[in-house]
């Protein structure tokens, strides 16, 4: 910095600190001695009632075998393979895929389905969708999965999906 662009910036802040502050420290005094704090009371606490549980015969909220949903889960003996390697189609919701197509050939039967900007090929037992679904039936305009979903108490239940041919409306119409 300059020292002539330094020495007007210490003339101007030095001006800053002149003597009108005087009036306005005393117009502040003036107000304070005029104002008076109030504080209201804080409102009566009222105690709540006292609720017994009575509740005896019926399921016990408490229970530790009610939150044990790993020890009910293996009793029904459906539960899905958890140390198993995930395959791609696993990541997408079944929601997001869609068959595009068919291949036959002989007894072997592969659809092809679209994920995203990808297509895949399946067979009869590969996995897909985020249910822990498996292929079970491949036909011309369907692939049929089973799929093990957690019902409301923590048991495994089997569902049958299925995933229908998206077939291609004509540009002209």
């Amino acid at each position: 910095m300059r020292p002539a662009a330094f020495a007007a910036c210490v003339v101007i802040l030095a001006g800053c600190s002149s003597g009108d502050q005087m009036d306005l420290q005393a117009w502040m005094g003036e107000q304070a001695k005029t104002m008076r704090g109030s504080v209201k009371p804080l409102p009566e606490i009222r105690p709540f009632p006292v609720v017994s549980y009575e509740g005896g015969t019926g399921d016990d909220p408490f229970r530790m075998g009610r939150m044990d949903v790993e020890r009910r889960a293996a009793s029904t003996g459906l539960r899905p393979d958890m140390d198993r390697r995930k395959e791609p189609l696993e990541a997408y919701p079944l929601e997001s895929l869609s068959m595009v197509g068919v291949l036959i050939q002989g007894r072997n039967s592969h659809a092809l389905i679209a994920a995203g900007k990808s297509l895949h090929q399946v067979k009869v037992g590969n996995h897909m969708g985020q249910d822990f679904g498996v292929v079970t039936k491949i036909s011309e305009n369907e692939v049929t999965l089973k799929e093990l979903v957690e019902d409301v108490h923590g048991d495994w239940v089997e569902r049958t999906s299925t995933l229908t041919l998206q077939e291609r409306q004509e540009a002209g119409k």
